[in-house]
């Protein structure tokens, strides 16, 4: 098998209503990806996700520098591309953020067409772990934008509808606001109900260490991104110091930088996300390195699950998986949940392929 050609797109899928977190707006989720085409007919599709700002710097990277490295070239020799790529041309301005969401994007193409080419999902390609299903916790209803009166109406919806865990966003700029909305949130769902907060990295050492240490009476299942996501001691201290496990990984973009977390003590829930690492490849490395020091794998969702559901059902160390249900209705095999836990998919590949008729609709031309 050969690869024919690699085309790049912009998808912005509209967010109803918009929502807001602790440092990011969004009214679309942007899908900056590409497809992949070979000359035995398969194609394989790869994205990365983003708040639909930069997407074009994205593609403009998987146009020009990555693309012409796979025409010609056998798709199953993924780690051999995956280094020509990292190693390129974009090697010396970037070995993080742009350059690694295009990378990503690439590389979760490449798995997708190995995947169907074996006729099997991805999960069951990768060598499968949990064969029937996995758990699911959901974000979607605790936007920080959210009134305290929407906000406490949608986790209990959440929890009617079966999900065992619920995460909301703190980082209001008055943080007794944020102990009044966890301790409302606690009350709601009750007890037995696991509950994340995520910062998004808007509070400092000193706020964490006071108000985290104040809502450590709510027995929350982790804290996620409290610090800047380059603080690896200020994480540590946290970690040395509060009751609440450390979650964090989203805005760490490659298997060295999850080394030196997890070597420091500073992460306790790795959120190795598939399209900011540098996809498939990178991912399980950084599972494998988790596994070495015992910690789990609970990843952030920038694909909206796609990807991680097949990740997290090969992984043995992956408990659960966010579930944000904003672009599944794009999708030939979208990722579903019921009674709090994602249905496996079924269909060859990695659960990328997008029905032709939103991909026309959402596209973004250039």
């Amino acid at each position: 098998m050969k690869i024919t050609r690699a085309e790049s797109f912009i998808l912005h899928v509209p967010i109803t209503p918009p929502i807001t977190d602790a440092i990011n707006a969004a009214s679309h989720w942007g899908l900056a990806g590409v497809r992949i085409f070979t000359d035995e007919g398969i194609v394989g599709c790869g994205y990365t996700g983003t708040c639909a700002e930069g997407d074009d710097l994205i593609t403009r990277t998987i146009d020009r520098y990555y693309a012409p490295l796979l025409i010609g070239k056998d798709p199953f020799l993924v780690k051999e591309l995956w280094d020509e790529m990292r190693y390129g041309k974009m090697h010396w301005i970037g070995r993080a953020g742009v350059t690694h969401m295009a990378l990503a994007a690439v590389d979760i193409a490449l798995w997708d067409i190995m995947a169907k080419a074996a006729g099997k999902p991805l999960w069951q390609y990768l060598g499968g772990h949990k064969s029937k299903r996995i758990k699911a916790y959901n974000t979607n209803g605790g936007w920080l934008n959210w009134s305290k009166d929407r906000l406490l109406k949608d986790v209990a919806d959440i929890v009617e509808q079966g999900f065992t865990g619920v995460k909301m966003k703190v980082g209001k700029p008055d943080s007794r606001e944020d102990y009044e909305r966890v301790k409302a949130v606690r009350q709601t769902i009750g007890d037995e109900i696991i509950l994340m907060i995520d910062v998004n990295q808007q509070w400092n050492i000193n706020t964490a260490m006071t108000w985290a240490k104040k809502m450590e009476e709510f027995d929350l299942y982790w804290l996620e991104e409290p610090l800047n996501p380059d603080d690896i001691l200020g994480h540590k201290k946290l970690a040395e110091e509060l009751n609440i496990p450390i979650a964090l990984g989203e805005h760490v973009y490659t298997k060295y930088a999850f080394r030196d977390y997890i070597h420091q003590g500073a992460v306790e829930y790795v959120q190795a996300d598939v399209t900011r690492v540098g996809g498939i490849t990178e991912w399980l490395q950084v599972a494998g390195l988790a596994a070495a020091y015992d910690l789990p794998i609970c990843p952030h969702v920038g694909d909206m699950g796609q990807i991680h559901q097949h990740l997290v059902a090969s992984t043995p160390g992956a408990l659960m998986l966010e579930y944000i249900p904003w672009i599944r209705h794009i999708f030939a095999e979208p990722a579903t949940v019921k009674d709090g836990y994602y249905i496996l998919p079924q269909r060859p590949g990695a659960s990328t392929d997008i029905l032709p008729e939103y991909f026309e609709a959402y596209r973004v031309k250039s």
